[in-house]
């Protein structure tokens, strides 16, 4: 065997290897203790339960890191350009990531208005979410580099571009966004995208069409909201129902507005990357294995390590402050206001139509997702009718935009999304995804 053989098959495996431990880790669906989840999802979870009364002060610290590293870089001249990426944030961004301190501390020593410390408002932020998204950054943070680094990226996106432009006007890759999100975490889905779009793969528009279209929510998820709503025999007909819906509103929305609006410009302009289709003398398959190959040995072992603890970091410092300013700011409206009963009564003539029982309790549901996704399982719960739940079940599921967790994460990102794009985007896959869930739910039920 010559040497360029060896070479290649090298390459070859380099790709391969890493890419696998990386699959295996985030999209590799596994049972324990009863339930489907995946290995990092496992790991997250695992040290939440260690370190249950530690990650609470762990996060309070955090933002308080982040708002003091902020004010230092804002009053002196660092040019280090990792301290800069971390704390280098505009006036109103620290003083987001300053209320989310000050919401921290108000929780974590009960000091405030009941209706912040409320375990139902503040303390669901600092106590139950926060804890889970330091555990699944730390471990997502440093394994992403086996799905990012080694060319799976590149694979994808040569086989699946012919199937994912014309369908959904986005580049193959983002398969890998999605099914990272449905396998294991929404978050995840929206750090993978951030990354990609920083190091110059994804366009403006197609970054915000797949953060806000493909950063799905988890099968974990959809698991509990399922087991909220008492609903766990129809777990087959609930997916099938929400992968179609699904499916139509990713169809739909990068091409209309606001998505479609977005310029095909790229966050450094310099560093824009080829696109993912092949060349006329090279098939698909052929094509991604050889990016794939040659994104591999650009790569060592120690940029898994330092690629790791940038993405750890960045998220602790830069995303856990601004989820727990807005998340907690949405939940509190939610709680102790009629905002999201007032605003979803539009829906009622519409559920009434569609025959749904008991619009008038299913209509405050239809919202309300957008403060956090619990919310409409929490307040639809207690409806009788089983159709009903259903149909708040799938459409909680395919909103997707929730501002205590993917919403806040999409806007502390670099990703080209403001926070009306949120609001009409929501509305939106409402609009869309809440007939289609309606006529499948008349016909299981």
């Amino acid at each position: 065997m010559n040497n360029s053989n060896l070479n290649k098959e090298g390459s070859t495996l380099r790709f391969l290897i890493p890419s696998l431990i990386g699959i295996f880790l985030f999209m590799i669906p596994i049972s324990a203790d009863g339930e489907i989840t995946i290995p990092v999802a496992l790991l997250a979870n695992w040290l939440q339960g260690e370190a249950a009364g530690a990650l609470p002060p762990i996060a309070a610290f955090f933002m308080l890191v982040a708002v003091a590293g902020s004010i230092l870089v804002k009053i002196t001249d660092f040019s280090n350009h990792f301290i800069k990426s971390l704390f280098d944030v505009s006036w109103g961004w620290l003083g987001i990531r300053a209320l989310g301190l000050i919401f921290s501390l108000m929780v974590l020593f009960n000091a405030g208005p009941e209706w912040i410390v409320s375990p139902d408002t503040g303390g669901l932020l600092l106590f139950d979410l926060i804890p889970l998204l330091i555990t699944v950054f730390l471990f997502a943070g440093f394994f992403l580099p086996f799905l990012l680094n080694f060319g799976l990226l590149e694979f994808c996106g040569a086989i699946l571009t012919p199937i994912m432009r014309p369908l959904f006007t986005l580049p193959g890759r983002s398969s890998i966004d999605c099914a990272a999100s449905w396998m294991g975490d929404g978050t995840i889905g929206v750090l993978l995208t951030n990354q990609q779009y920083e190091q110059g793969y994804y366009s403006k528009r197609e970054a915000a069409v797949i953060g806000t279209t493909f950063s799905i929510v988890s099968i974990t998820f959809s698991i509990v909201i399922l087991s909220e709503m008492d609903l766990m025999q129809y777990i087959v007909p609930y997916y099938f129902t929400i992968v179609a819906a699904g499916v139509v509103a990713a169809l739909i929305m990068p091409r209309i507005p606001p998505l479609s609006l977005k310029k095909d410009h790229y966050f450094n302009e310099t560093n824009k990357k080829e696109d993912d289709s092949s060349p006329p003398e090279y098939n698909p398959f052929q094509w991604g294995l050889k990016q794939a190959a040659q994104k591999a040995v650009q790569n060592r072992a120690s940029s898994i390590v330092n690629g790791g603890l940038k993405n750890v970091l960045d998220m602790w410092i830069g995303v856990i402050p601004v989820v727990m300013a807005l998340g907690t700011a949405a939940v509190v409206i939610a709680e102790t206001t009629p905002f999201f009963e007032i605003i979803g009564m539009p829906f009622v003539p519409l559920l009434e139509f569609m025959q749904v029982p008991e619009a008038a309790e299913a209509s405050q549901t239809m919202v309300i997702g957008f403060a956090d996704m619990f919310l409409p399982a929490i307040i639809g719960s207690g409806i009788e009718s089983e159709l009903t739940r259903f149909i708040i079940a799938a459409l909680s599921v395919t909103q997707l935009i929730y501002m205590s967790e993917v919403g806040g994460l999409l806007l502390a990102s670099k990703l080209p999304v403001k926070f009306t794009d949120l609001v009409f985007i929501f509305l939106e896959r409402t609009i869309i995804t809440l007939p289609i869930i309606i006529g499948f739910a008349h016909l299981i039920f």
